[in-house]
């Protein structure tokens, strides 16, 4: 374990103590593998998954685990319609364990998010039973405020360029605080309190993961 790893462990168990003050659950893990391992651990085979977008899903191999699971998948990628796109995101409302990353999370346990759509934020703040979070150590800010600048000029332009946007960012690499017809930062949610005790589990991950 290097220094910068060993850091991260001590700080992890600090945001954990944070994040149960605000009634979330906060675990720590050395690397994607064993935080994908203990995730399958806690689901029941048969139960009903769905994910808001997220590279870190991929990047951890917990999307390729679920797909070869035996669980009752809510994808909204399969969709042929505006329709059926539609009844899926219903749908996923209704999810036994909703997957999800943070486009930030505060060392005193606050998440932020940017969304397009809506659907992720939607489904973090009402909806699924289980809300999991899988949390690289690059997406922890040491302020509210930073938090929202990391959101706003480390994720929101990477995600773009992903996405193929035609918005400004793509262009500097940075927030300009554009109303494009393509902006994907559409709801700016801000996460300082579960309402449901444990309904929210932050997977706090020793890696560099997503954006």
């Amino acid at each position: 374990m290097s220094f910068k790893d060993d850091a991260f462990e001590k700080l992890a168990q600090n945001i954990i103590k944070n994040l149960e003050k605000r009634n979330m659950e906060g675990y720590y893990f050395k690397d994607s593998a064993s935080c994908v391992k203990s995730i399958l651990e806690m689901m029941p085979k048969g139960s009903t998954l769905s994910w808001g977008g997220s590279q870190t899903l991929v990047e951890t191999g917990l999307m390729d685990a679920i797909h070869c699971g035996d669980y009752n998948l809510i994808d909204r990628t399969t969709a042929s319609s505006p329709q059926e796109s539609r009844i899926l995101y219903s749908q996923a409302v209704l999810a036994d364990y909703y997957f999800m990353s943070t486009n930030a999370i505060t060392q005193d346990g606050i998440l932020v998010n940017i969304d397009g759509n809506g659907n992720r934020v939607a489904c973090l703040i009402q909806g699924p039973s289980n809300v999991f979070l899988l949390v690289g150590r690059n997406k922890v800010a040491a302020s509210l405020d930073s938090a929202i600048e990391r959101a706003r000029n480390d994720a929101s332009p990477a995600n773009n360029i992903r996405l193929s946007k035609k918005t400004p960012c793509t262009i500097t690499g940075s927030c300009q605080n554009c109303l494009s017809l393509e902006s994907i930062c559409n709801q700016f949610v801000i996460t300082r309190r579960s309402g449901h005790a444990g309904r929210i589990k932050v997977f706090l991950i020793n890696e560099d993961l997503g954006y």
